[in-house]
This record gives C-alpha cells, structure tokens and sequence, in this order.
C-alpha cells in the first residue's frame, strides 16, 4: 500500500513540475505588448465564459442526482461535467494571464475576484462522487483531479484569444 501511496505522490509531483515548467516558459515568452482597453475585451471574454460554465455547474449542484440506465449514460454524464470544471479553470486562468499583460491593477484585481469560483469545481467534483454512489458507478476524485491539472493547460492554449 505505501509503494503505491510513493508512486501517486512521485506521480503528482512530476505533473506539478511538468505545469510549473509550462507556464514559467509562457511567462517567459511574454504576451505581445497590447493596450488596456484591448486587454479588457480579452479579460471580459473570458470572465463571460466564467459565468457561463458556472450557470451550468450552478444547475447540476443544485439538481438532485440524476440515474443513469447504463455505465455509458453515467460516463457521459460524467466527462460532460469534469469538462465543464476544465473549461473554468481554464478560463480564469486565461484571465489572470490576460489582465497581467498589462498595468492596471482595477484590470487585475477584476480578472482575480472570479477566482472563487474554483469552489463550485470542488463541489462538483464531491457531488460527481456521491452521483457515481447512487448508480453504482466506479469514481475516483483523486484521478479526476489529476486529469483536471492536466487538462487545464491544454484547454487554456485552445480558448487562448488570437493576437
């Protein structure tokens, strides 16, 4: 049990190094240099996306479970959701990358309040779990997360806006 307690860890830290790595190379290599009007359309895009994602996640908290008739419907239902955290992380974090572009502490400060937002994805992720509970679904929260990080730098590149 504690060989596989070390590898998880080791796994973990490697994924953890492996983002770091990431994004110390995009900060290194900088955003291209852009007004604070243009930074805000940019931020506000994706502050958008934020509450769009969150008016979704908000629908399925407040939703009791639903059953599922087969494995499939539930891993449908449950790729959709774990989705869904992956786009708002990713979304805030294009944010913050986007309003620190620029100096404008109002822009920051605005890109960095939705940030609490990380919570509705932890409840999610509890409540995906008791879901699986009630259809008798296998789950596992420590692998969800683990494709969460791992995801999330993906879908940021994707939602990116073009220079």
């Amino acid at each position: 049990m504690s060989i596989i307690l070390g590898a998880v860890k080791s796994h973990r830290i490697c994924l953890i190094l492996a983002c770091v790595t990431v994004a110390a190379q995009a900060a290194m290599a900088g955003p291209a240099a852009r007004s604070v009007p243009e930074a805000r359309v940019r931020v506000d895009h994706h502050l958008h996306e934020v509450l769009n994602v969150t008016g979704r996640l908000g629908v399925v908290l407040a939703a009791p479970c639903p059953t599922f008739a087969t494995a499939e419907e539930w891993k449908k239902f449950q790729e959709a959701r774990v989705n869904d955290v992956v786009l708002l992380l990713a979304h805030l974090e294009q944010a913050w990358v986007e309003a620190k572009s620029v100096k404008d502490d109002g822009l920051r400060r605005e890109a960095k309040a939705p940030r609490r937002q990380v919570e509705q994805g932890r409840r999610l992720v509890a409540k995906l779990q008791t879901c699986a509970e009630e259809n008798h679904a296998s789950f596992s929260p420590l692998g969800v997360w683990m494709r969460i990080e791992r995801e999330v730098p993906q879908r940021q590149a994707e939602i990116a806006l073009p220079e």
